[in-house]
């Protein structure tokens, strides 16, 4: 019996010792390694304070500032400290009910845990900063964080900037390492993304001590942990912010592009996108709103088609074909082609504009005239060059002068998401013809630039800088230099200031097409259209467009003697080249190369910018959200009149709102509850029980 009891004292003992060391682990595990409690402490002492820095300034070729830094405010809450909480005048303020409170509550929680602060409700407009700022004593866990926002004094070049927007957690996924925390913003297009790593600063932080009521008394230990933020580095373009506008507005109520650069550097003078919107749009407390409206607009003023657009070049091409059947070999300047209105020398005539009279007497008459049937000629000549043994063989060679000139391939602009164009390989015409017995009556239009070829208008810019230096081109970019460059910088940059060489051909080649795009502006397709005391050179074209009208195409630089631009312009669905395109194109050169317009041209400006081209699918759309929108806003303007009854003293009135303000609201129907009714002035004591409970989102 003893025994026993000493085995079992022996048992009693152990239980107590090991449930002693579980104990004892567990707190050394909460004391030393467990982050939860550690952070809860933290924050219940220290208040961590984010300093967010400003981001780099973007200035144009002038040194003028096209974008700037305001200061908005952010409601930032820590969840854990939410605990009595005026829950009720913070959703009546923001506008909101208590479901989506709670819902916002957890979404921090989730992306952020609930011991570090989230945004609760980004860039405040002023109305409801001032309103919060007055009662926050009310709203315990809650504070106003300051954040530096974009805004832009030239409402112009929104697609090129790019916007700013709240960093997600596949952001931080991808960008693991770099820095951000969840509630920064980041660049998410344009050059705010491509320079984001310059652009961001660094962040600061502040500490500050908490009283056991969560008040703060004071810097933590005087701010020997503080650490204070570091501003962006700034941003210098080649970008001329007047010419820019101007583009804009030359392509008000047109879809379409110009794009602008200088053909010495390769540095972006202006590059536009029709339609377009104002920057500011995409900043403040309508950001959400604004951006979701434009991504469904059917026009997609979001998208940028200088670099996403892909057209039929047209007979802007023709330069480029004389080029390569010059250095082939395969013709003279002097050869010429005897078009009688088309072209007949394969199995379905090729209309030509002109008929007879010698308009394609030799190679610069027939760039001046355009003629189809000469360059349909130069194009088959150049596949079925004997010399390569095969149409196939010619066409990969024809193919290879293409991507040299920088047709069918990315140019590599400092923009992201640019689409590189298409140039059909010899497999895809092999697949579309079940065999590889294919010549070059197969697809003799690519000699005028149609058939399967499509080119961005920065390729088509970038082919008129390549003639005007006579075979060279730079990798055409925005920025020029960053302040403080670095060598990481320096290496980055160098491919923008690398020399390319095309190809080698002679410049007695070049001459012969660069005289003849000169013609065109003295003789032919471009005769009307002129620049004032400037000589220039450009091409015209009209590319057949299968769902509607053609499209029109201008390309040309300035001065002949001295190139310092060079231009492309793409009109959708406006005819010929020389109808609208060509003055887009002679109003810019001007501008950028004289720094005005003379006299009497401003009549000219306002005539191409008064102009609606926009098809008639997209006009249809636009009238019908018009429509749309002001029966609604009619609606609700009855619906808000309130109307008294004084036989009864009251009537019931419906709870309205804006479906497109606010998408997660629900109509409350024609029946509200008796909080929500309206009765004559003279029927209402002074009772504030009696007043009118504002709208909740549902």
């Amino acid at each position: 019996m003893r025994v026993y009891n000493q085995s079992r004292n022996r048992i009693i003992q152990i239980i107590f010792v090991a449930v002693f060391l579980i104990i004892t682990l567990q707190l050394l595990h909460l004391q030393l390694f467990s982050s939860e409690y550690r952070l809860q402490a933290e924050n219940n002492a220290i208040y961590r304070k984010v300093v967010y820095p400003d981001r780099g300034i973007i200035y144009d070729r002038k040194r003028r500032a096209i974008l700037e830094n305001t200061v908005m405010y952010d409601l930032v809450v820590t969840p854990s400290e939410i605990k009595g909480t005026d829950t009720a005048t913070l959703c009546d303020i923001l506008g909101i009910d208590t479901a989506e409170f709670k819902k916002r509550i957890l979404t921090c929680i989730y992306k952020n845990s609930r011991y570090k602060p989230s945004v609760f409700e980004p860039l405040l407009s002023n109305e409801k900063y001032a309103r919060l700022n007055e009662d926050m004593y009310k709203f315990n866990g809650f504070v106003l964080q300051d954040r530096p926002v974009r805004s832009y004094p030239y409402h112009a070049a929104a697609q090129v900037l790019g916007y700013i927007g709240e960093i997600d957690s596949n952001f931080l996924r991808r960008h693991a390492g770099e820095g951000y925390e969840m509630g920064d913003y980041a660049g998410r297009a344009g050059l705010e993304l491509t320079y984001e790593k310059i652009l961001m600063g660094q962040r600061g932080v502040k500490r500050f001590m908490r009283d056991n009521h969560a008040r703060l008394v004071g810097s933590y230990e005087n701010g020997i942990f503080d650490t204070a933020a570091i501003a962006g580095r700034n941003l210098y373009t080649s970008m001329d912010i007047e010419v820019q506008r101007l583009a804009e507005r030359l392509l008000t109520n047109k879809i379409g592009s110009v794009v602008a650069l200088n053909p010495k550097t390769g540095s972006i003078i202006a590059m536009a996108s029709g339609p377009t919107y104002d920057p500011n749009e995409l900043t403040g407390a309508q950001r959400r709103k604004n951006f979701s409206r434009m991504f469904l607009d059917t026009a997609k003023p979001l998208y940028n088609r200088a670099i996403k657009g892909q057209y039929p070049p047209g007979s802007t091409f023709k330069p480029l074909g004389g080029l390569i059947a010059l250095d082939e070999g395969i013709i003279t300047p002097a050869y010429g082609y005897p078009c009688p209105g088309a072209y007949y020398g394969c199995s379905h005539a090729v209309r030509c504009t002109h008929a007879g009279g010698g308009h394609a007497a030799n190679l610069r008459i027939a760039l001046a005239h355009s003629c189809n049937s000469y360059f349909v000629q130069v194009y088959r000549m150049a596949v079925d060059n004997p010399v390569y043994g095969s149409p196939q063989k010619g066409y990969a060679k024809w193919k290879e002068y293409m991507n040299s000139f920088g047709y069918g391939r990315r140019l590599g602009v400092d923009l992201p998401s640019e689409d590189g164009g298409y140039i059909p390989d010899t497999n895809r015409y092999t697949r579309d013809y079940g065999n590889d017995r294919w010549g070059s009556c197969f697809n003799e239009t690519l000699g005028i630039g149609q058939d399967r070829m499509l080119a961005t208008p920065l390729q088509m810019a970038n082919l008129m800088a390549i003639i005007a230096n006579g075979g060279y081109y730079y990798t055409p970019h925005f920025v020029d230099s960053v302040e403080n460059e670095t060598i990481a910088d320096t290496a980055f940059f160098n491919k923008y200031r690398l020399r390319h060489t095309t190809t080698h051909i002679s410049q007695e080649s070049y001459a012969a097409i660069q005289g003849g795009m000169h013609d065109v502006t003295l003789m032919g397709t471009a005769t009307y259209i002129k620049v004032p005391g400037i000589n220039y050179a450009a091409k015209t074209g009209t590319a057949q467009n299968p769902h509607g009208k053609d499209h029109s195409i201008f390309v040309a630089y300035a001065p002949v003697e001295n190139p310092q631009i060079a231009i492309a312009v793409v009109v959708e669905n406006a005819g010929y080249g020389a109808t609208w395109a060509g003055p887009i194109a002679s109003l810019m050169m001007e501008k950028y190369l004289n720094d005005t317009l003379a006299a009497g041209r401003q009549r000219e400006v306002d005539r191409v910018a008064n102009a609606n081209l926009l098809p008639d699918a997209i006009r249809r759309w636009y009238q019908v959200k018009d429509s749309l929108r002001a029966a609604k806003a009619a609606k609700l303007q009855t619906d808000t009149i309130p109307s008294i009854k004084l036989d009864n003293g009251l009537e019931n009135r419906k709870i309205t709102f804006d479906p497109e303000a606010e998408p997660n609201r629900k109509d409350s129907g024609d029946a509200p509850p008796p909080a929500v009714q309206k009765t004559s002035p003279a029927a209402i004591p002074n009772n504030d029980n009696n007043k009118r409970k504002p709208n909740n989102r549902q």
